[in-house]
């Protein structure tokens, strides 16, 4: 995970926070919680075998004690040690297949950086109970990042929100990055194709109020 990615994902984190590192690839951003004590308690897991013992490795080379588990989503975890879950780098869709097992007795927050399809990850978690409390954009190597703090709070996110997120002025620049990309798919879609075009055109209908 590079750095502005970690960092954006880290300032969700706070010091009561028992965390499950879940998909955590090679442990940076589980070595960064403890180091910088920024929480109570950090598992590091894996589905990947691979992944897992190079996770065990860079943890052993700071010398850090951080538990690692393999792990298929929270499928070995002991959820009633947990609050709090961070799934980062990985698709909507996987994201929410790990969240359908999640214990809501327990886990009180989400912190998720879906690569893919963001209005699906907001409303399914929407329906799961989490809502989006907090958003934040970061730009890396020539990429959008968005990460997303998820709490039970009763919030309902209104339908802009859902397709493109809790507004924040200094996000202006993804902002118009997404309508060039909603204007070149416009572009290519055939106009005998009307139900396609008008769904594209009410996306950027919402995402004007943005800019």
């Amino acid at each position: 995970m590079k750095q502005e990615r970690l960092k954006a994902v880290a300032q969700y984190i706070e010091k009561e926070d028992r965390v499950a590192d879940i998909g955590c690839d090679h442990a940076y951003l589980s070595i960064y919680l403890v180091k910088m004590q920024i929480c109570k308690s950090v598992v590091a897991s894996d589905i990947h075998p691979n992944a897992l013992e190079i996770a065990k490795k860079n943890i052993e080379k700071v010398g850090l004690a951080i538990p690692t588990l393999l792990s298929d989503g929270v499928e070995n975890l002991d959820q009633t040690k947990l609050n709090t879950l961070i799934l980062s780098g990985m698709g909507t869709s996987t994201i929410l297949h790990i969240l359908k097992n999640v214990d809501k007795n327990y886990i009180k927050k989400l912190v998720l950086q879906s690569n893919n399809d963001l209005p699906l990850l907001r409303k399914e978690c929407q329906k799961m109970g989490y809502s989006l409390e907090e958003e934040q954009v970061v730009f890396e190597k020539g990429h959008y990042y968005v990460i997303g703090k998820y709490t039970l709070k009763k919030k309902r996110l209104n339908i802009r929100e859902i397709h493109f997120g809790l507004y924040k002025k200094e996000n202006n620049a993804y902002y118009g990055e997404l309508k060039k990309e909603y204007q070149t798919i416009l572009k290519k879609v055939r106009r005998k194709h009307i139900l396609k075009r008008l769904k594209i055109r009410w996306k950027l209908y919402l995402l004007k109020k943005y800019l």
